[in-house]
């Protein structure tokens, strides 16, 4: 007999530190969270398991969850017919990596909400995504299809087997698909076609890839870059600055407040999808510090500074770490939060500033959005508006910047929208590269202070030396980690040391990443498994392979094991990274849209664990460290020792014998562990950073 929660009352999500799980609990369906609890009274009741895998951002699982599961009629076919689990994907990747192989196995694009049903024994026999509550959108009714599969459960038992047999043959071919084929060895050439190879794709009008809806994808505009360095040509770095520009002056970057919402619905990056998350933006302030390097522009200043300040402002907890996500949804409407009509503009602003405002932004009567309203997107440039005006450019950009700051401050009073305030190890780990790329950069001592903050924050309250939580909330820590954790936390953690030259950072480094290789790596495929081997509650093995909105845990920890190998001169960093490269070669070069941050990683890789040993007093090296850190030299890790201080345990070997030359500070500049003739000139030293790579 089903156990139906009685109306008003709250169900087991209700005890779950979750948020996204939370959101569910006065739901009237019986939700179970994923354990061995649920997993046991499938299997008793010989009931098929109802699996709804989501995250407290997504739009369509709100909507979703307003249509069905607030359904009395809907819930009481959930709860009749099926075990009913609910999955916050920010805390299961693992499983949210093998069921959307469901729905990819029936010819459809993955995405969330997720739905499938398993038998009792997790086998997946159906799936889909959003379901609406009739049929709709080419999609059967919620209802409808709840009956058609229980009625199959009962009475076609023998079909449902056969389809269980089979998705599960196919999610394990998924799961470790590429892992038989040869190793190749990757070259400078497998680069540059890689880089053409993406180009093609790209829009040459707005940037990024593809049509709507248009995600950023920073690790695949990151790889063009990359790819340009090896002298793929100047149309890779102009279709890269071009996809920056776009971005930055559409809808999908909050022009009041900062930082960048998900994915836009169209092709040309003005309506987004409005929730932001932590590791867009982490990957993003990466990216953009990358394009300053290449080239200085006041736009990807802008970007960096207003995003950094969006992330200090909305998504750090007083402790230091980061939060996961904001909403799209603020009071029940998608978006209301950050979209603007012109009446709203001129009862806050003079007349001058008003039309000045409007037309800087676009914003009209009939609005670019639902209902009439604005988002806002740089679509008249203040050098056109001062042309227009005979006043100066300075004097138009003052004003809009001022009239920036009261609009922001009359919308920091509107009902904001929701955040998860769960602090993920792994999404930390992304932020902290991200901030301490961008503080080297712009020469922001602060931002490095944040990130390491947050690293404090995870190595103290997250990790033990053994064993790393994935997510922490409500005052502990959760979950063990997984290979993203491991990886995304050691590649920040080797960023934040070239930002701080704080030693500490490098070994939690070192030790993350030896560990994630006990955990994870498997010796028969050469590549790692997403969750530790022996994890009992998955149907197939979990390998981490390809890198989607974010980087999979392979790249980030191949990243970080190539950049340890350059900063402690230990060698055997490179073993995993060179057999897993290898290993992914043809994957990685045919389809280098699936791979980019494993492209990032063996780009690196390519260039024999580069490195930059600086030695002096601080002052002495400070114009060294400048230079180094204003061009584009992305393979390159950055280590120093104070020459009157002895260098850490870890690192005495790579600093013996590299003194400052004639009291002057000292660059030793290396590849594949072979090193220059020490230069102690600044401008010497950024010509040979950014020489052709192997010249």
């Amino acid at each position: 007999m089903a156990v139906h929660p009685p109306s008003g009352s709250t169900n087991r999500l209700a005890l779950e530190p979750s948020p996204y799980l939370r959101q569910h609990a006065t739901n009237p369906v019986d939700w179970h969270p994923w354990g061995d609890e649920a997993l046991a009274l499938a299997r008793s009741q010989h009931k098929p398991i109802l699996l709804s895998v989501g995250y407290s951002a997504c739009h369509w699982c709100h909507v979703m969850a307003h249509e069905s599961f607030e359904s009395p009629d809907t819930a009481r076919l959930m709860n009749d017919g099926f075990i009913n689990i609910k999955v916050d994907r920010e805390e299961r990747p693992d499983l949210d990596q093998i069921y959307q192989g469901v729905v990819q196995l029936m010819g459809q694009g993955g995405g969330w909400p997720l739905t499938v049903f398993l038998t009792p024994d997790l086998r997946p026999f159906y799936g889909g995504t959003y379901f609406p509550p009739e049929d709709r959108y080419g999609r059967p009714g919620f209802p409808r299809l709840l009956t058609a599969l229980r009625d199959a459960w009962d009475n076609k038992a023998d079909e449902i087997e056969e389809q269980a047999r089979r998705f599960q043959e196919g999610l394990g071919e998924l799961s470790s698909h590429g892992l038989d084929a040869a190793p190749g060895h990757l070259s400078a050439e497998d680069i540059v076609a890689m880089g053409h190879n993406m180009a093609k794709r790209m829009d040459p009008v707005n940037g990024g890839f593809g049509g709507a809806p248009k995600f950023p994808n920073p690790m695949n505009v990151a790889l063009l870059l990359r790819a340009w360095r090896r002298g793929a040509g100047e149309p890779l770095k102009a279709a890269v600055f071009r996809t920056l520009e776009r971005m930055a002056l559409g809808g999908l970057y909050d022009q009041l407040g900062g930082g960048f919402h998900r994915y836009s619905v169209d092709e040309r990056w003005l309506v987004p999808h409005f929730e932001k998350m932590l590791y867009d933006n982490a990957q993003l302030l990466h990216l953009y510090a990358e394009a300053e390097q290449v080239e200085s522009r006041p736009l990807w200043r802008k970007v960096v500074e207003e995003t950094v300040e969006y992330v200090r402002r909305e998504m750090t907890d007083p402790a230091g770490g980061f939060y996961a996500t904001q909403d799209a949804d603020s009071e029940g409407e998608e978006g209301k939060f950050f979209v603007w009509r012109p009446e709203e503009v001129r009862a806050a602003l003079s007349p001058r500033q008003s039309e000045t405002v409007l037309r800087h932004f676009g914003i009209t009567p009939g609005g670019n959005f639902e209902h009439g309203a604005t988002v806002l997107e740089v679509v008249v440039p203040v050098e056109t508006l001062a042309a227009e005006q005979g006043r100066p450019v300075e004097e138009v950009a003052k004003e809009l910047a001022e009239a920036r700051r009261v609009l922001f401050g009359l919308r920091e009073q509107r009902v904001k929208p929701g955040r998860d305030d769960k602090i993920l190890a792994g999404w930390n780990g992304l932020m902290i590269r991200g901030l301490a790329l961008a503080a080297r950069v712009f020469d922001r001592p602060d931002w490095a202070r944040l990130a390491a903050n947050a690293a404090d924050f995870v190595l103290t309250k997250m990790w033990d030396g053994t064993r790393l939580f994935r997510s922490h909330q409500d005052g502990q820590g959760r979950i063990d980690g997984f290979l993203e954790d491991y990886g995304d936390l050691a590649s920040g953690l080797t960023a934040l040391y070239q930002a701080t030259f704080d030693a500490k950072y490098l070994d939690a480094a070192d030790a993350l990443a030896h560990r994630a290789v006990e955990l994870f790596w498997d010796e028969e495929k050469q590549a790692y498994l997403s969750a530790p081997r022996g994890q009992k509650d998955l149907v197939v093995a979990a390998f981490s392979l390809f890198d989607n909105a974010f980087p999979s845990g392979a790249s980030t920890l191949t990243e970080a094991q190539v950049a340890l190998a350059a900063l402690t001169g230990d060698v055997a960093h490179l073993d995993h990274p060179e057999h897993y490269v290898a290993r992914l070669h043809e994957q990685l070069v045919r389809n280098p849209l699936g791979y980019g941050h494993l492209g990032l990683a063996a780009d690196s890789l390519l260039d024999g664990a580069s490195g930059v040993t600086l030695s002096g007093t601080r002052e002495a090296i400070s114009p060294l460290l400048t230079a180094a850190n204003r061009v584009y030299a992305p393979t390159f890790a950055f280590g120093w020792n104070d020459a009157g201080t002895p260098p850490p345990a870890r690192l005495s070997e790579l600093f013996e014998g590299r003194d400052p030359v004639e009291g002057k500070g000292a660059a030793y500049l290396c590849r594949g562990f072979v090193c220059e003739r020490p230069v102690t000139d600044a401008a010497t030293l950024a010509e040979r950073l950014v020489a052709a790579p192997g010249h």
